[in-house]
């Protein structure tokens, strides 16, 4: 099945004859190839460019094993780019990681008159550091992410509510979308880490110790949107009995490793009253729910973890950035000391000069529940919106101080719930 990625085309079409290489990024099989070489390319045809015009190659096939070679490549898009006819030509290029000197050989294309390029990759140092460095400010990132929950709803049809809970499990990767049956989509999902994730930060990092790379990643899956840092990693190897096990250093390479790959991300803990970062320790989350859970064989799939990591991959999906807030609060204790109390907004999430509070809060049974969910946004003394969100279906409101209150589904399907 084709399923729509509304946002995507949406930024890639509003970026076309920018000046500027458009880098689609993400994890692999998370749909990047066909956004670039199906969908877009569709666009180009509909919207008049002759296909003379698109030029386009995916360097992860065998075929194009020779044309890795950037003089090879250099010549054969050339040659191909004068064959074309008037008008503006397209450059399509899939996992151009592949490719040799790939930024000189971009930024040669980017230079010629009339030519808009476009690349995919599956490494997030492509962008941040090659693109960022070697093109001066001349790549232009669309960072693409597995379905949202949106879009896995709309492909999936049916009631909203049995998506979610097939969402929370198995995840957005699109080809486990379109299988049926459970058993397949588990075994996808696992071979998936497996065979490409893991093998190819292994062979891409030359990793020594396959064995190491893998308990750091099971450590994150277990302990995922947990407080962390790569010490207290290593701590827990060493505190297993066999004393052994990465050291901080390695640990704190292999996350990065997995950051780069797009298969966690890391939010940093913000002091909201005092306006700065604290630093370590971090919460890691997931890309994608069902990979992580995949990881887990299935064994750890708690409702209100998986429900902080799909709240945290739709904030994402929006194009906010998202921290961890801390608020310090000054009490008086029995003696009528002063003490001073931290309490933690699951989410602080920015756009330019906007800003909202989410609290990820499952459910609110009772007042003690509610004041302990609220108690940490009705102590930040600003006028940017704050929302809890809990999983069960309740009609959208605000209480007397001022917090939006309303379900999961509905906060993931309304594009504008957080009305920043």
């Amino acid at each position: 099945m084709e399923i729509a990625r509304p946002r995507y085309m949406e930024e890639l079409i509003a970026k076309k004859d920018n000046g500027l290489v458009k880098v689609v990024t993400g994890v692999r099989r998370c749909g990047k190839s066909y956004l670039l070489l199906n969908m877009f390319r569709r666009h180009l045809a509909e919207s008049g460019v002759a296909s003379g015009n698109i030029v386009e190659l995916a360097f992860d096939r065998f075929s194009s094993a020779p044309l890795r070679d950037p003089h090879e490549f250099y010549s054969w898009v050339t040659a191909r780019l004068g064959e074309a006819g008037t008008g503006e030509r397209y450059v399509l290029l899939d996992e151009v990681q592949l490719l040799g000197r790939f930024e000189e050989v971009l930024i040669d294309l980017m230079a010629m008159p009339g030519v808009d390029v476009y690349v995919t990759g599956s490494n997030a140092r492509l962008l941040s550091r090659d693109i960022a460095t070697e093109f001066r400010g001349r790549g232009d990132e669309v960072a693409l992410r597995p379905l949202s929950f949106s879009e896995y709803a709309a492909a999936r049809g049916g009631d909203p509510q049995r998506a979610y809970e097939e969402y929370s499990v198995y995840g957005g990767m699109p080809a486990a979308l379109s299988m049926e049956d459970a058993g397949e989509k588990a075994t996808y999902l696992q071979n998936l880490f497996g065979e490409i994730y893991v093998n190819d930060l292994v062979e891409r990092k030359t990793i020594r110790s396959v064995g190491d790379l893998e308990a750091v990643i099971d450590v994150l899956s277990s302990g995922m949107g947990s407080l962390t840092n790569p010490k207290r990693i290593s701590d827990t190897f060493k505190s297993a009995g066999s004393g052994k096990g990465p050291g901080p250093d390695t640990v704190r390479a292999y996350i990065e490793h997995l950051k780069d790959a797009f298969i966690v991300e890391e939010a940093k803990r913000y002091d909201v009253k005092g306006r700065k970062y604290i630093g370590s320790p971090f919460k890691y989350y997931f890309c994608d729910l069902g990979l992580r859970n995949a990881r887990m064989n299935f064994r750890q799939v708690e409702p209100t973890h998986a429900m902080e990591n799909v709240v945290y991959n739709e904030l994402r999906s929006r194009g906010l950035g998202v921290d961890v807030g801390v608020v310090t609060r000054y009490l008086r204790d029995e003696e009528g000391k002063q003490v001073r109390q931290h309490t933690e907004i699951d989410f602080v999430c920015n756009k330019g000069d906007k800003r909202c509070y989410v609290q990820s809060a499952y459910a609110m049974p009772d007042a003690a529940k509610r004041e302990q969910e609220e108690t940490p946004l009705a102590s930040v003394d600003d006028s940017f919106r704050k929302v809890v969100v809990v999983r069960d279906p309740v009609v959208p409101r605000y209480d007397d101080a001022g917090i939006l209150v309303m379900g999961v589904i509905d906060f993931l399907l309304d594009p504008d719930s957080l009305a920043m």
